[in-house]
C-alpha cells in the first residue's frame, strides 16, 4: 500500500479491514482467546477472560461444541503418531473407511439401496462446487450420448433412402417447415442439414440450475450463482452457469420454470420403409439444488409438497437432486440428514461443518452410484482433501453420533424442542416484536418485525440497510455476553445453533437476553441497545 493518506495505524490492520470496521460499528469486534463447550472466552482490555455463551456455533460447525475433549484427545493422538497429511496420489484406507461409513448412513436415511461414492474437499462451498461440476460433467456426457444416437439415426435414414429401402413422407418435411419435397438425395441432404443445425443450437444452450428462492450454497464462482442474495451474486453473474430461483409456496411454479427450459433434439428413424421424425429431450436443466432447511435464508424448512414436486419434475427431466446438508446435516435436526423427515431423497449430498468435529476442515460430496462419473476423479482434485488427519477425525465424529443407537440424534431433537418452546414463549409474550420462530432441532431462528420505522433514527437506518440483526447481535454480546448472528440473506432473523452440550441454564441465559431485547424494542428504544457509543 503506497497511498500516503493511509496512516501507520491503518497499515497495521491489513486482514480484511473493511469487515473489521463493520464489526466495530455493531459492537461485534471481540477477540476470543480460548473456547470450550458452548463458551468462548473474550479478552478484556485488562487482559481478563470474559466467558461468552456461543449460540452461533461456528455457523453449524460445532455439533460437539468447542474443543470437545474426546475429539481433542484423538487429534493429539493422531498428531503424536505422525499421521501423514500430505500423501497425495496414494491409497488412503481411512478415506475408504469414511466413505463406506457415510454411504451406509446416507443409504439408511435416503432409502436408496445403492451405495454413494465420495469425493472429499475442505469446505462446504468446495463440496457444492464439486457437485455443480460433477452434475455438469454428467449432463455433458448424457448429452453427448444422445447426440451420438441421433447421428446414428440420421446415418441409418440417409442410407435407407439412398439404397431405396425407405422413403421420406411429405409430413416429415412439413413438420420441420420445409414444405412438400420429392424424396431425393438433395431433399434428404437439406433435411439432415436442417436437423443438425437445429440440434446444434439446442445442444449449445448453456446449463441451468434450479434452486429455491432464499437458497445459499456458498460464495465461490459457481456456488454463488446458486445463492439467492443478489448482493453476493450479481457482481459475478457473468462468470458461471446461471440459476433459476423457484418461488416457495407456489404449487406448479417449478414445473412451469422447468417447461420453459426444455429443449428438443430432432432425429430420424426408419420404420416399415418410412422415415419418421423423432424428438428427444436434451438435458438443459443440470440439477435441482436445495437445502432441506435454509440456513442463510432465514431458517426456513422446505414444504413437503414442494419436495414431492421436486422429485416428480427432476425424474421427468432426468436431472439429479443435489441436497446441501452442510449446515443442517450431521444430526443437528434430530436425524443425520435434515431431509429425512421431509421424504427428501438426494442423488447427491454435500456435508461439511460438523463433519470435522470443530477441529478439522473437511467436506464431502456423496453421489449415488448410478449417477457417478468415475472420470471426475481425474480432473477434479484438492491438495488438502482426503488427508489422513481429517478423515480420521471425521470417522471419530461419526462414531460419536452413531453411538448408543443414535443417542446424539435423540438428544439434538430433545434439546431442540426445549429451545423451541422457550423461543415460542418469547414470541407469544412479544408478538408485536417477534414475527416468527422457525426451525427444527438445534437449527432455529427468531425473526423480528421490520424496524425500518423505529423511533430511534440509528436503528431505523440500520434496518433499512439490512443491518438490524447485527445491531441486536451486538447488543446481545455487549449487554449479555451472548454470541449469535443474523442469517445472511434474512438479516431480521437471528440464528441459534448450539451444541449437544446445551444446558437448561444456557437456555435460560438466552431467554433473559431475548426478553431484555424485546423490552427495549417494545419501549421504543428509550433504553438504548448496548452498542458502541450508546
Amino acid at each position: 500500500m503506497t497511498d500516503a493518506s493511509h496512516s501507520q495505524a491503518d497499515e497495521t490492520q491489513l486482514a480484511e479491514p473493511h469487515l473489521g470496521a463493520v464489526l466495530a460499528s455493531a459492537g461485534l469486534d471481540a477477540e476470543y482467546v480460548r473456547a470450550e463447550g458452548n463458551t468462548l472466552y473474550q479478552r478484556a482490555e485488562d487482559g481478563r477472560e470474559i466467558p461468552v455463551l456461543d449460540y452461533a456455533g461456528g455457523y453449524g460447525s460445532l455439533m460437539w461444541g468447542h474443543n470437545h475433549p474426546t475429539i481433542v484427545a484423538y487429534a493429539k493422538e493422531l498428531l503424536d503418531a505422525g499421521v501423514p497429511v500430505h500423501s497425495q496420489f496414494s491409497l488412503h484406507p481411512e478415506a475408504a473407511e469414511l466413505a463406506l461409513a457415510l454411504s451406509r448412513i446416507v443409504r439408511r436415511e435416503s432409502g436408496y439401496d445403492e451405495p454413494y461414492f465420495a469425493v472429499f474437499a475442505n469446505t462446504g462451498a468446495e463440496a457444492n462446487e464439486a457437485a455443480v461440476k460433477h452434475a455438469e460433467m454428467d449432463r455433458v456426457i448424457r448429452l453427448g450420448a444422445l447426440l451420438a444416437a441421433v447421428d446414428d439415426g440420421l446415418t441409418e435414414a440417409r442410407e435407407a433412402v439412398r439404397d431405396g429401402s425407405a422413403i421420406i413422407p411429405d409430413e416429415v418435411f412439413a413438420r420441420v417447415g420445409m414444405g412438400s419435397r420429392v424424396s431425393d438425395t438433395a431433399a434428404l441432404n437439406e433435411l439432415v442439414h436442417h436437423i443438425t443445425t437445429h440440434n446444434a443450437a439446442q445442444a449449445g444452450r448453456p446449463p441451468v440450475f434450479l434452486t429455491p428462492e432464499g437458497s445459499f450454497h456458498g460464495k465461490l464462482v459457481s456456488t454463488v450463482q446458486l445463492t439467492h442474495n443478489e448482493g453476493y451474486r450479481n457482481p459475478f453473474k457473468a462468470l458461471a452457469a446461471q440459476a433459476r430461483f423457484v418461488p416457495l409456496g407456489q404449487p406448479g411454479a417449478l414445473r412451469k420454470i422447468a417447461d420453459e427450459e426444455r429443449a428438443q433434439l430432432l432425429g430420424l428413424e426408419v420404420v416399415d420403409g418410412l422415415v419418421r421424425l423423432t424428438e428427444h429431450e436434451a438435458p438443459v436443466v443440470c440439477a435441482f439444488v436445495l437445502e432441506p432447511i435454509q440456513g442463510e435464508g432465514g431458517i426456513r424448512e422446505m414444504p413437503r409438497e414442494f419436495v414431492e414436486e421436486i422429485h416428480e419434475v427432476c425424474a421427468e427431466l432426468g436431472a439429479p437432486v443435489i441436497v446441501d446438508e452442510i449446515q443442517s446435516g450431521m444430526g443437528r435436526t434430530g436425524d443425520f440428514l435434515a431431509g429425512t423427515r421431509l421424504g427428501l431423497r438426494g442423488d447427491y449430498y454435500t456435508l461439511a461443518k460438523s463433519l470435522g468435529g470443530g477441529l478439522a476442515k473437511i467436506s464431502v460430496l456423496m453421489v449415488r452410484s448410478s449417477r457417478y462419473q468415475g472420470q471426475f476423479e481425474l480432473i477434479h482434485s484438492s491438495t488438502f482433501a482426503k488427508d489422513g488427519f481429517s478423515n480420521r477425525i471425521a470417522l471419530k465424529v461419526l462414531e460419536l453420533l452413531e453411538a448408543d443407537g443414535g443417542a446424539a440424534y435423540r438428544r439434538a431433537a430433545e434439546l431442540g424442542d426445549r429451545l423451541l418452546a422457550m423461543l415460542g414463549s418469547v414470541h407469544d409474550d412479544y408478538p408485536d416484536v417477534v414475527k416468527d420462530v422457525r426451525g427444527r432441532g438445534l437449527l432455529l431462528g427468531l425473526e423480528f418485525h421490520d424496524q425500518s420505522g423505529a423511533p430511534a433514527a440509528p436503528v431505523a437506518e440500520a434496518a433499512r440497510a439490512g443491518l438490524f440483526g447485527y445491531l441486536v447481535a451486538g447488543h446481545l454480546l455487549r449487554g449479555h455476553r451472548l454470541r449469535t448472528f443474523p442469517t445472511a440473506s434474512a438479516p431480521d432473523t437471528l440464528r441459534f445453533e448450539p451444541s449437544l452440550l446445551l444446558s437448561d441454564d444456557e437456555i435460560s441465559w438466552l431467554e433473559t437476553a431475548l426478553r431484555d431485547t424485546c423490552d427495549i424494542i417494545r419501549g421504543g428504544y428509550q433504553r438504548p441497545l448496548a452498542l458502541p457509543g450508546a
